[in-house]
């Protein structure tokens, strides 16, 4: 089932059970994937790994905006984008632990033959597209300086 129908379905569940706040977070999501398809230039069906995308750019928007509520006390918004956070990542792909990513980031060090810090983009550049959606691009980038350092 593509993202789209499976969004559908859960608001028309969300609207049944008359669950405004889960309802607020799939229609974002909806309206997200939405206007990737009418985007200028765009093919009318979106494929899964753009899917992605939106759903890891959304969740990186919630949780910043939620991390600024928390800084500025408003633990009501907070608590708002937190509960949006955890509806999206329902759909997004299991995140990778920590182990699980410097496993997945010592392969590809091998594969690409890095060696030392300058060899960070070559690195990033291909973790990027392996393990995306799997982990934060933040995630990634400390853990392969973190690698490369040593």
């Amino acid at each position: 089932m593509s993202l789209k129908a499976q969004v559908d379905s859960d608001i028309k569940k969300a609207m049944l059970a008359k669950n405004k706040e889960e309802l607020e977070a799939l229609r974002s999501i909806k309206s997200m994937i939405l206007l990737a398809e009418t985007e200028k230039g765009s093919v009318s069906e979106i494929t899964s790994d753009t899917e992605n995308k939106l759903l890891m750019k959304a969740a990186k928007q919630r949780k910043e905006s939620a991390d600024i509520f928390q800084q500025q006390n408003r633990a009501d918004l907070a608590g708002r984008e937190l509960f949006q956070l955890e509806v999206i990542n329902r759909y997004l792909p299991k995140q990778l632990s920590v182990e699980e990513l410097t496993a997945e980031l010592k392969k590809i060090l091998a594969e690409v033959g890095a060696t030392g810090p300058q060899d960070v983009g070559k690195v990033m550049g291909t973790a990027t597209k392996k393990l995306a959606g799997q982990a934060e691009g933040k995630m990634i980038s400390e853990v392969v300086k973190k690698l490369l350092a040593s």
